[in-house]
């Protein structure tokens, strides 16, 4: 798990029932734990901490949002080498009233 150069800080967090069953079943399957592991591309332990597997969820979300922001970015840029050529097509050719 990554850590900022600046040390770390404690942030309360509410929980809801629905989050701490989540969290227990993150604890104690290992399926889940394995997922979990591959989306914050951290290792984690059978025995992990609430905090840690806390963190590990921050982390998978974190990948998560910066990977689609990428994904966003590059689709935004094929449209704009898409519309390019149409745009320069476009601007040679004649209009369609010229030949009236």
């Amino acid at each position: 798990m990554r850590t900022n150069g600046s040390g770390s800080a404690r942030k309360s967090l509410p929980l809801s029932a629905q989050d701490l069953d989540d969290l227990e079943r993150l604890r104690r399957s290992a399926s889940h734990r394995n997922a979990l592991s591959l989306l914050a591309d951290v290792e984690i332990p059978a025995n992990a901490s609430e905090a840690s597997l806390l963190h590990a969820v921050l982390e998978a979300g974190l990948r998560a949002v910066r990977e689609q922001v990428e994904v966003q970015g590059y689709a935004q840029m094929a449209e704009q080498i898409d519309a390019s050529p149409r745009r320069t097509s476009a601007r040679r050719r004649r209009p369609a009233w010229a030949d009236e």
